[in-house]
């Protein structure tokens, strides 16, 4: 299953770049960027009504959560981002955009003795992102973000090292597999290379046992390119 996710992934990441070149602006002609009281200058590749495809590759820390002793995964977990992009423009002469996108992310946690426990949740993402554009020149602005984002489980294990035992996270006795919540961060952008900082705020109870709560948290870098 991870493979197929993975392949997936890479096919649309390899498509994303051949769609730029076929967007088509609102007019034939080349259309001068807005300029308003707030920016002097508007980077060279935003329209009055811009949009954007993106990439993002990177990685995250996360936790879990959880009042039940045996799901707790408090000490962090690194993992891997991959992921699109897409935004559009709220408004002409406005910094406001609305960005969305599909990414595959790896959750999870460390709990127990020296760690003993390891939980991995490995999630398709879609966000729902406010983001405020500032200018410094033509080429480089300053993105903070927030918004939501929903997620649906697609692979991971809890591994028992003690033990050598793993299960699937979303077993019947584990995880459920649908998380949502918050994600606030901010991204820099220079020319078409574009960096950001976020964590993500799990406010759904992923737990399975109805007297115990469990909720995600990932703190992720990302590094890709805008088109």
């Amino acid at each position: 299953m991870k493979r197929m996710i993975m392949i997936s992934m890479l096919a649309v990441l390899t498509a994303v770049p051949s769609m730029a070149q076929y967007v088509r602006r609102p007019y034939s002609r080349p259309v001068t960027p807005y300029r308003s009281s707030y920016y002097a200058d508007v980077p060279r590749h935003h329209s009055a009504i811009g949009g954007y495809f993106g990439l993002r590759v990177g990685f995250g820390v996360a936790t879990v959560n959880a009042d039940d002793r045996y799901l707790d995964g408090d000490s962090p977990k690194a993992g891997l981002n991959i992921g699109v992009a897409a935004g559009v423009q709220l408004a002409p002469a406005t910094p406001l955009y609305l960005e969305t996108g599909l990414s595959y992310i790896e959750k999870g946690g460390k709990g127990g003795l020296n760690g003993s426990y390891s939980y991995g949740l490995n999630y398709l993402e879609v966000p729902f992102l406010i983001k405020y554009q500032h200018n410094f020149d033509r080429l480089t602005s300053i993105q903070p973000f927030a918004g939501v984002y929903c997620a649906a489980g697609v692979g991971g294990k809890i591994k028992e090292k003690d033990q050598r035992q793993t299960q699937s996270s979303f077993s019947d006795d584990a995880f459920k597999r649908f998380d949502g919540g918050v994600r606030i961060g901010c991204g820099l952008q220079f020319d078409h290379l574009y960096a950001e900082l976020g964590y993500d705020i799990g406010l759904t109870n992923v737990s399975r046992d109805d007297f115990n709560t469990a909720h995600t948290g990932c703190f992720f870098a990302n590094v890709g390119v805008n088109f």
